[in-house]
């Protein structure tokens, strides 16, 4: 029986990146890792969004929160110094603001190619790294043919509203367990993992599915078995 983490999360979301990672450092440590089926569900941090926003990150940090700019520039070079342990090469000053609808729709669409995991891998580095518009619809092709997607098939899923419910019933399942803030993850429909927490706690959920879904079976033979118990033997 396989375990299975189902991981909610948006494409502009930092400490997602972040926590996609962890997740993978604990899944490489997992003895039956071969045995785990991930998926990511969709999650719009601003789902009223448009295309393109105006004003760099350091400025919508700073508005949203009523600090200065040199304080979210320094909120964000924390962060940038954060994720580079986990991997990451984050330029804040090169993300480029806009509706993420539309990337959730082209992970649907990887999903069930099979590429999923490379797809959002590459929207993440697009997106923190590059200064990718991931809400255009010819980067998002782009992109998506550069992790495994057919860029034919890709353009006209995204000339058309394929998936659109996908992502609203994700949403929908976002709401339904009470999830408000990503990355969360989901194991086996049971536990619940908010948050990018450290390999270490990661492994031991998965851990924990992993035994629950596998009961030891112990077989009693007829007749006495000996044994020892109790710190003794009695020989």
């Amino acid at each position: 029986m396989i375990v299975k983490v189902e991981i909610w999360s948006d494409v502009v979301c930092p400490w997602c990146a972040v926590g996609k990672r962890r997740f993978e450092k604990a899944l490489s440590r997992f003895d039956h890792r071969d045995e785990v089926e991930v998926s990511f569900h969709s999650f719009e941090l601003d789902p009223e969004a448009p295309h393109e926003q105006e004003g760099d990150l350091h400025d919508h940090l700073a508005s949203k929160y009523g600090m200065s700019r040199a304080e979210a520039e320094a909120r964000h070079q924390q962060m940038t110094e954060m994720a580079a342990a986990d991997g990451w090469d984050f330029h804040f000053e090169r993300a480029r603001r806009g509706n993420t609808f539309d990337a959730h729709r082209l992970l649907h669409l990887a999903a069930e190619r099979g590429v999923q995991e490379a797809v959002k891998e590459r929207l993440f580095r697009g997106y923190f790294t590059e200064g990718e518009h991931i809400a255009d619809h010819a980067t998002l092709v782009r992109l998506g043919a550069e992790a495994g997607l057919d860029a034919e098939e890709a353009a006209a899923v995204l000339a058309s509203d394929r998936y659109a419910d996908a992502v609203r019933a994700d949403e929908q399942q976002a709401r339904a367990y009470g999830i408000s803030a990503v990355p969360f993850f989901v194991v086996d429909r049971k536990y619940g993992v908010p948050g990018a927490q450290p390999p270490e706690t990661l492994l031991q959920v998965l851990d924990k599915a992993w035994a629950e879904a596998h009961p030891l079976q112990v077989l009693t033979p007829a007749g006495d078995a000996d044994g020892c118990a109790d710190g003794s033997c009695s020989v």
